[in-house]
């Protein structure tokens, strides 16, 4: 049976995949195991041991707390379903998409972007109350 645990390291092992640009096959490939693996941890399927746990933050280049962040915060929004959002907004492709692409433009217009967006939110919160 899967544990909340299990599902919460399987989302940020798949959100850093993703982030990464990396493949199941080629992560599993890193750490020695099947891509299909991967797919089991995931989903939280299988279990991870804390071996395995260590290799796979060498391979993604973040420290083992990066799998277990927020982990509090989840078990808070599982509780309150009013306040969850549709899905894991940082694991979808589009989301992701859209952090690489920000992140090749320079240091101006990245900050021209970031304001920009703000002030279209509070356009829309603005016309949304009235």
């Amino acid at each position: 049976m899967t544990d909340n645990t299990d599902l919460h390291v399987g989302k940020r092992l798949r959100r850093r995949r993703r982030l990464l640009g990396l493949t199941q096959q080629e992560l599993a490939s890193q750490v020695g195991v099947r891509f299909q693996q991967i797919q089991k941890y995931e989903c939280g399927a299988n279990r991870m041991t804390s071996s395995r746990l260590f290799d796979l933050s060498k391979a993604l280049n973040v420290s083992v707390q990066y799998f277990f962040d927020g982990i509090e915060q989840d078990d808070l929004l599982a509780a309150n379903d009013a306040d969850t959002m549709d899905g894991d907004i940082l694991s979808q492709k589009e989301t992701l998409e859209l952090v690489r692409a920000y992140y090749r433009l320079g240091e101006r217009p990245r900050r021209r972007l970031l304001e920009l967006a703000k002030a279209l939110e509070s356009d829309q919160s603005g016309t949304g109350a009235a």
